[in-house]
Order: C-alpha cells, then sequence, then structure tokens
C-alpha cells in the first residue's frame, strides 16, 4: 500500500500504508475536526464510524476529505462503532488497525509507537495506568476503583495481567480481528474481547498512555451513569462471555486460560466475590 511519511523529534520517519486509524464519534461536534487534523499527521488512511451523532458532527465530517466514513443511522453503541471497524480493516485487507477515541483523550502522537510494537503482537492496548507520566491527569475516582476491580477479575478468569481494561487506544493486526465474534455494542465490549482475546491465545502487550481527562464530568448516559450500575454490567458481560466460550456440560477439552478457570470454577468465583465486594478500594474510562 506504499510508504507514508510522517514527522516526530527525531526527524522525518516512514511507514508502510499498510495500517488505517479508525476513530468511532457519538456528538463530538467540538472536538473531532481538530482530532483529524492532528491524526493525519500520523496515520496514512483514516476511518470514521459516526455512531448517529445529533450535535452536528456529521456536518463536520461532511466538511473533511480523504477519510473513509461509516454513518449509523441512530445510536447503536460504542461496541458496535468499534466492530465496524473491524469489519472494515479486513475487507479493505490492511495490515493493522489502530482504534482512538474522538474526545482528545488519546494523543495521536502515539500512533507510531502503536504501529512498531503491533508487528509482534496480536493487541497492542494503551494503558494510563501503566505508567505514571508526566502531565496525567487524575482519574475520576469511581472509574479508577472499577477499573482496577474489573482488571483483577479479567486476570482471574482469562489470566491475563492488565493495568487498564478498557482503553480505547489499541493496535490490532488483521488476521487476529478475523477471529473475534464481537457482539456486545455497548460500553462492556472490550470485556468481550479480553474474554475472547485469551481463549485464542492472542498475544497482547499494554504500552504506557497519557491520561487525559479533558471533561470528567462526561457522563456514559442513562442507568450507565450510576457506577454500580455499570460495574455490575461489566461483571454480567464476563460471566456470560465464559458461559457462551465453555457451555456447561459441554465436553471438550481446551487449554486456554478462560476454560481452565471456568473448569475449576476459579471464573464464575471470581465474579460473584466481585459482585458481592461492597466497592471499597478500588474505574475504567
Amino acid at each position: 500500500m506504499g510508504r507514508f511519511p510522517y514527522h516526530s523529534d527525531k526527524g522525518t520517519l516512514t511507514l508502510d500504508c499498510d495500517s488505517v486509524v479508525a476513530i468511532p464519534v457519538y456528538n463530538e461536534a467540538p472536538t473531532i475536526e481538530r482530532v483529524l487534523q492532528t491524526a493525519r499527521r500520523y496515520a496514512c488512511d483514516i476511518l470514521v464510524v459516526d455512531d448517529g451523532s445529533t450535535d452536528g458532527t456529521g456536518d463536520v465530517l461532511d466538511r473533511e476529505e480523504g477519510i473513509h466514513l461509516i454513518r449509523h443511522p441512530q445510536n447503536e453503541g460504542y461496541g458496535k462503532g468499534l466492530a465496524d471497524a473491524f469489519g472494515f480493516a479486513v475487507r479493505r485487507g490492511y495490515d493493522y488497525l489502530v482504534t482512538m477515541d474522538a474526545d482528545e483523550q488519546h494523543d495521536p502522537a502515539l500512533i507510531p509507537t502503536f504501529l512498531r510494537e503491533i508487528s509482534d503482537y496480536d493487541i497492542i492496548s494503551g494503558s494510563r495506568y501503566l505508567a505514571e507520566l508526566p502531565g496525567a491527569d487524575p482519574p475520576p475516582p469511581e472509574r479508577r476503583r472499577i477499573n482496577r476491580e474489573v482488571c483483577a477479575v479479567v486476570g482471574e478468569v482469562c489470566g491475563l495481567d492488565l493495568t487498564d481494561a478498557f482503553c480505547g487506544y489499541k493496535a490490532y493486526q488483521t488476521n487476529a480481528l478475523r477471529r473475534l465474534d464481537i457482539t456486545e455494542f455497548g460500553y462492556a465490549m472490550p470485556l468481550q474481547l479480553w474474554a475472547q482475546a485469551a481463549h485464542l491465545g492472542l498475544r497482547i502487550k499494554e504500552i504506557p498512555c497519557r491520561r487525559i481527562y479533558k471533561d470528567p464530568s462526561r457522563t456514559f448516559g442513562g442507568s450507565l451513569d450510576d457506577p454500580e450500575v455499570r460495574r455490575k454490567h461489566y461483571l454480567e458481560t464476563i460471566e456470560r462471555e465464559v458461559m457462551r466460550l465453555h457451555p456447561p456440560g459441554e465436553e471438550i477439552t481446551c487449554p486456554c486460560p478462560v476454560f481452565q478457570s471456568f473448569r475449576s470454577g476459579k471464573a464464575l468465583r471470581a465474579v460473584a466475590d466481585a459482585v458481592r465486594l461492597d466497592g471499597e478500594g478500588t474505574s475504567e474510562d
């Protein structure tokens, strides 16, 4: 697909144009133009998935040239935007996909770092907690608490040592995307992703990215604005995916950590124990 120059403090470098940067967006009219302007410096191709925006985001995107665009006629969920991006990258024959948010929480200057790392892994996942980077914003306390707790459950259930279960800044090999079956279209989509990735034995690495909270008061919408409702929803998603991957009574032997923890009862105990916790001590996006 050719070579693409980008500029850094080390001079002008080039990357193969075998990747696409996907940006799911919902009602981000104040920021999407700036995000695209900056992302163009580091991305060869850009896909925007507009998830039924009603705030004028669509008008902004209509003025943007040189981007790929998928529009949902109505809001279908964050996970659906990512699932559509996965399908786009696979159908168009890209080798790599980078996903990032449209609210300026992800620094596009990290795109080349993700693309350098992904050649040796199936998923490179940004983490806002792997290292305390200079200038990092403090996270909303309930989000940090839920993220810690969910990471612990994912570790017990999936055998993955994650520090950030929810960061949307990621890179994927499209060969790995072909093996995923994403059906969770809401904010809990990453938990289905982690269960499937562990089940498939995908190679995963976290890299640090700066924690940016332009607007700590941003909400999820509806009942998910209640932290305990959101937490319960996340844990139920993990349990549901474990049961889907290995239905009770299924006579198979699978070496994946999800099956091993399920067979021993460890997976469901971890979820049950988390549900019983009263939330002390330990948030997501």
